[in-house]
């Protein structure tokens, strides 16, 4: 591999890009590939097996051909609202999954590093703490707090800046309530449309660690389909 090359991986790398690195095993010739990007005639005639690994998360060699595909995809950002039982099973069925997880809860008594020794938490108000950590629409939020003055600045927050996944817990009703304080905020029925409420895909558990694998099961999805998109 040139070092040319290789300088670019690690830069990328290190900014949490998406990329793949494509390379010819007969020659050795190495190549970024980003998006449908231009390849040179090494990897030219294979762009269309090489833009299907990358799209699908995939890394390998190309069926019948000396191409390898190694694809590396930055982590993303999952804000969870309220440092809640569930909030540790979500931790915990996590860990094999590519999030970059985070924990907002003003409340110090629920807030210790004994329940979640591996993440990052912030003891700050949502609205303030948002403020302090750099998101976009790569990001996803989890509000489980049943908290309105807790839950609603960051489903504001979220919806704003267009969170690719918004998920709130609670019953339909709680959700109706909740959307209609959202429209008093100014937003339209559309904006608000787009938040999971109640949050998860429907398993019929009703114990913490049930209701956090439906949360987990429903994000992973929408990642995906944010993915192929």
């Amino acid at each position: 591999m040139e070092l040319r090359i290789l300088r670019e991986v690690i830069k990328k790398k290190e900014n949490k890009s998406d990329f793949a690195l494509i390379t010819n095993l007969e020659n050795g010739n190495s190549e970024i590939f980003e998006n449908s990007s231009i390849v040179n005639k090494d990897f030219q005639k294979h762009i269309n097996q090489i833009d299907n690994f990358y799209r699908n998360k995939k890394s390998g060699i190309i069926e019948n051909t000396n191409i390898f595909v190694q694809t590396y995809s930055k982590q993303l950002k999952v804000i969870i609202i309220g440092a809640v039982h569930i909030a540790q099973y979500i931790v915990e069925f996590s860990k094999n999954l590519n999030f970059d997880i985070c924990i907002i809860d003003p409340r110090k008594y629920f807030v210790t590093k004994e329940r979640f020794f591996e993440v990052k938490i912030i003891n700050k108000w949502p609205d303030k703490a948002l403020n302090e950590i750099e998101l976009d629409t790569n990001t996803a939020l989890i509000s489980l707090t049943h908290d309105p003055k807790i839950d609603d600045p960051a489903l504001k927050f979220a919806l704003k800046k267009k969170f690719f996944y918004i998920g709130a817990l609670g019953s339909q009703k709680t959700h109706i309530s909740r959307c209609k304080r959202l429209e008093e905020f100014g937003f339209s029925k559309n904006e608000t449309r787009v938040i999971h409420g109640p949050i998860g895909i429907k398993l019929g558990g009703k114990s913490a660690p049930e209701i956090a694998l439906s949360i987990v099961a429903q994000l992973t999805i929408e990642t995906h389909k944010r993915w192929k998109e």
